[in-house]
């Protein structure tokens, strides 16, 4: 990565390469020194920017990591027409995601800091509200399909998903079997569908097992 480039001077509005080259810089920072060693001072070094440039960006460590985090993660979104594959799918992906890359640690860490920094709890609400938005679009669409009650709100579909996600991010249970994903998605599933759609689910289920 071209992370030794030189940052144009553009005042306030954030350049798209300029900002490619502190998050350059910052990944290579965290590779290099790890979650601990972390610094916005390390990371001017590194893409030649100015510490006012990067705060008047990123206003602060958290966010700039949250930037990072977010710009590495690679997790499917599904949209198979059925809202229960779709969330297992996506939780499974986001499992996979955590375990197998470096990024796992780095949020369970922001998640932890947040416990006793105002700002990186702040810093992690925001982070949190969008993810929340993109993940409620599942919820969205299998509304529309009529899998979902009128009244849900997706947003605390979303809160709920995250619960049973970062439970399992901060007790390192991330290879979790996709029955007991499964279950547990179902229980939601259940929960906000319209009372005629769920007992024809349940129906359908107990016809397979006597079947």
């Amino acid at each position: 990565m071209g992370v030794d480039r030189v940052r144009k001077s553009i005042g306030p509005r954030r350049s798209p390469d300029s900002a490619d080259a502190i998050l350059d810089a910052a990944e290579a920072v965290l590779s290099e020194a790890g979650y601990s060693g972390f610094s916005i001072e390390a990371v001017a070094r590194r893409a030649r920017a100015g510490k006012p440039t990067i705060y008047r960006w990123w206003p602060s460590k958290a966010a700039l990591l949250f930037d990072v985090y977010q710009r590495g993660k690679r997790v499917d979104n599904p949209d198979s027409g059925n809202l229960e594959d779709d969330l297992v799918g996506f939780l499974k992906s986001l499992f996979s995601h955590w375990r197998e890359t470096p990024s796992g640690s780095v949020f369970r860490s922001l998640i932890a800091e947040a416990q006793s920094d105002a700002t990186v709890a702040a810093a992690l609400a925001e982070y949190t509200k969008g993810r929340h938005v993109h993940t409620g679009r599942m919820i969205e669409r299998a509304k529309a399909r009529g899998e979902v009650a009128a009244d849900v709100d997706p947003a605390l579909v979303a809160d709920l998903l995250a619960s049973f996600a970062w439970k399992h991010l901060l007790t390192n249970r991330l290879d979790e079997d996709e029955a007991t994903i499964r279950t547990a998605v179902r229980y939601v599933t259940q929960g906000i569908a319209p009372q005629e759609h769920a007992a024809i689910q349940r129906r359908s289920r107990r016809r397979r097992i006597i079947g």
